[in-house]
């Protein structure tokens, strides 16, 4: 049962970013987050609030016309009050674009760190580990600039 839960809200993070359900989004979320997306985009890793995620995310992802981020293979580790869940993805990024192709998808792994408050499993650490990609990555800077 709470490996179903664990795995649940990982998922969760995934359809509300796609339903562009910015509110239930931030449900998923500890107060503090450490977010890595540096296998991607270089930089460092940053400790967000909820709220700065989605709107950072919002923006970005909202200047799409649709995106997919199909998240499977969950392994669960749990001690206690927090749990480790790691996960391949595959994530599909759709802009109609007049001068190239209008999907560049991206996969990999998630590790997913969650810690267990008022019952509720929450997500407190996002680790993405690009694996490969394909299609039009550039699709991510006109959607940036759609959205911002």
């Amino acid at each position: 049962m709470e490996r179903q839960a664990v795995v649940e809200v990982c998922t969760r993070m995934a359809w509300h970013a796609d339903q562009r359900e910015w509110e239930a989004l931030k449900t998923v979320f500890a107060d503090d987050v450490r977010l890595d997306y540096t296998s991607l985009n270089g930089g460092e890793p940053a400790v967000l609030s909820p709220g700065r995620i989605v709107d950072a995310w919002a923006r970005v992802l909202g200047g799409f016309d649709a995106t997919q981020h199909l998240i499977t293979n969950h392994l669960v580790t749990l001690a206690g009050d927090t749990a480790v869940c790691t996960a391949s993805f595959q994530a599909t990024h759709r802009l109609a674009e007049p001068f190239g192709a209008p999907l560049w998808t991206l996969g990999g792994t998630y590790r997913f760190d969650l810690v267990r408050t008022g019952g509720q499993w929450k997500i407190s650490g996002v680790l993405m580990t690009a694996a490969w990609a394909d299609g039009n990555k550039g699709l991510m800077a006109p959607a940036a600039k759609a959205a911002g």
